[in-house]
């Protein structure tokens, strides 16, 4: 079933869960992917960044949409991290139902206007959007682009910020950041911020960089109201670890040898992400 980001997110905010937006940057991946949410009965969020719709192409997208209309539990389809009008517009076009648009290094007004203009547009042909404030860090250069160091939403800016944009779901920074934390390098969220956004705003909330940070933390922050967390490192090292194990083997040649085992390696993780985000038996609340 396709849907939207504000109907997927709006269910989870009201029975205190969160959807897991898995990063797929290939068809076998989005393959695994689905096969684990069906398995769990659980809602999905495929989220697919510019650069990796410029890696697999907006002719993939279309065979995702057709595999979410056929699929047992609510699909959306995301844009992550969209970084102009432009990039947003590309995906509405090639049937995106949810799209970001990442104005966080922006001034606040400016951030504002940005978002605001991009949920004019999306609204009118029934795509939600989400916005950011406060910026996510990086820790590598294979991460996902994120600011040297993060800059924490402020409760009260981002109840301006939702009036003003009109966006359906928020971003925000409690201290995570892309990619994979050093070794030895343990992240603490700021819960007690969570608890002041939340009381604040009404709109579901989201989490980005949600790979390698500690489940007991990432588990709390659902239980105070987070309803989407994105994960895109933790299901790429799985996958292409083993992978490089796999190929250590150098008789193999076909993809119907090589993937399989890494698709398992992915869905193993992938579920128990599905499980701390408490979205494993959820797909029945959306009949």
């Amino acid at each position: 079933m396709l849907t939207n980001m504000k109907e997927l997110l709006d269910t989870a905010n009201k029975n205190y869960f969160a959807v897991p937006a898995f990063n797929i940057c290939d068809y076998a991946m989005c393959n695994g992917i689905f096969e684990i949410c069906e398995e769990m009965e659980s809602p999905v969020i495929i989220a697919i960044h510019p650069d990796e719709l410029e890696h697999v192409g907006v002719e993939m997208v279309k065979a995702v949409i057709e595999k979410a209309h056929k699929a047992s539990v609510p699909v959306c389809i995301h844009l992550d991290h969209g970084a102009s009008i432009e990039q947003v517009i590309l995906a509405i076009q090639t049937g995106y139902t949810s799209v970001m648009i990442d104005g966080s290094s922006l001034p606040f007004e400016d951030n504002i206007a940005i978002c605001k203009r991009v949920a004019a547009i999306a609204h009118a042909v029934n795509v939600s959007v989400e916005g950011e404030l406060g910026t996510i860090g990086s820790t590598d250069s294979e991460a996902e682009a994120g600011a040297g160091s993060i800059i924490y939403t402020k409760p009260d800016d981002a109840v301006t910020f939702v009036k003003e944009t009109g966006v359906d779901t928020l971003a925000i920074a409690i201290g995570t950041a892309h990619g994979i934390y050093p070794e030895g390098f343990i992240p603490q969220l700021k819960l007690e911020l969570l608890k002041e956004i939340k009381a604040k705003v009404s709109i579901p909330l989201v989490l980005h960089g949600g790979s390698n940070n500690p489940d007991k933390e990432i588990g709390e922050a659902v239980t105070l109201g987070v309803n989407k967390i994105n994960i895109s490192s933790d299901i790429k090292v799985a996958y292409y670890n083993k992978e490089r194990e796999v190929l250590m083997d150098r008789s193999l040649r076909e993809p119907g040898s090589i993937q399989p085992p890494c698709i398992a390696a992915m869905k193993e993780v992938a579920g128990h992400k599905i499980r701390l985000f408490k979205a494993d038996g959820k797909a029945s609340l959306y009949k």
